[in-house]
């Protein structure tokens, strides 16, 4: 589990949204300053020139955070939230998020999320695993997670919802689906009360359901692709948070393809969870901002 230490006690992120006008760059490192606090860094971003939304994201260190934190919040409430109708929210970057992963049989997403995880390059803390099948047990196990084995009827959803939710309820921050090859209802995504990540290849809405590298193949298709994004109602329509691709030729096989959208998957997928981690992700209607 990542910890605090010295590079990051004290540092605290305030993430903004709002109609964008004149003064809020100024007013907010005013609060910050006048609390006592020095900024380390800070991202912005309009929509547009006039009548756009303004975005930031603002790092900041502040001796005896936590002791201080109600005055930030106090602050940030009194003087700037009215002011300007912001939307805001403050995290401790000591704190990591509460992430549970749910997966199904394919591995190379969730064991590249659980090393990065023991080797602290994410800022997260995995509390559990769930699988609608038992086979990545042992595996999640040697990295001492938490694994729930939880099948899923798929004419009738409702009962490993029910189970899903007992689980999830009051312990995660995220949920991170690294190939669960399972649709979420909207009533599960209505009720959990947590962002929801998805990964899958770039070909769609092309080559649906099985077999999506053979039929690329037989397609000819010169570029492997990945694309990370929230999880809403609208299958594989949420925000998209990252993507990427890599050129492939005729001379590749299935296999080959199958291998290459595994990698350019593990890595899309895993910047997508550190930068949601960060707070360097804000959604904007059907877009997002990634500072």
């Amino acid at each position: 589990m990542p910890s605090a230490d010295a590079s990051t006690a004290d540092l605290a992120r305030l993430v903004i949204s709002c109609p964008d006008q004149h003064g809020i760059v100024a007013a907010v490192s005013d609060v910050i300053t006048d609390l006592g606090a020095n900024i380390i860094s800070l991202d912005q971003y309009s929509t547009g020139v006039e009548e756009g939304t303004f975005f930031q994201r603002t790092v900041f260190h502040l001796p005896n955070l936590a002791a201080k934190r109600p005055d930030v919040e106090e602050a940030v409430r009194t003087r700037l939230e009215s002011r300007f109708d912001m939307d805001w929210r403050l995290t401790e970057v000591s704190a990591p998020r509460r992430v549970a992963i749910f997966a199904s049989k394919t591995d190379h997403c969730l064991l590249d999320l659980l090393w990065r995880h023991r080797r602290g390059e994410i800022p997260m803390d995995i509390t559990m695993v769930v699988s609608n099948h038992p086979d990545l047990a042992a595996d999640v196990r040697s990295f001492g997670i938490p694994f729930f084995h939880v099948p899923v009827d798929r004419t009738d959803r409702s009962a490993a919802e029910a189970q899903h939710l007992d689980l999830l309820r009051g312990n995660v921050d995220l949920i991170v689906l690294a190939r669960y090859m399972q649709i979420l209802t909207p009533e599960f995504l209505d009720r959990v009360g947590a962002p929801v990540i998805n990964i899958h290849h770039s070909f769609l809405p092309a080559f649906i359901g099985a077999g999506p590298y053979q039929k690329a193949k037989d397609r000819g298709v010169k570029l492997i692709g990945a694309t990370a994004h929230y999880v809403t109602e609208d299958l594989d329509e949420g925000p998209i948070i990252e993507q990427d691709v890599i050129r492939v030729s005729h001379q590749h096989s299935v296999a080959q393809l199958t291998q290459f959208g595994a990698d350019v998957e593990r890595a899309v997928l895993s910047r997508a969870v550190k930068w949601h981690c960060e707070d360097r992700v804000i959604r904007h209607g059907g877009t997002t901002i990634v500072f």
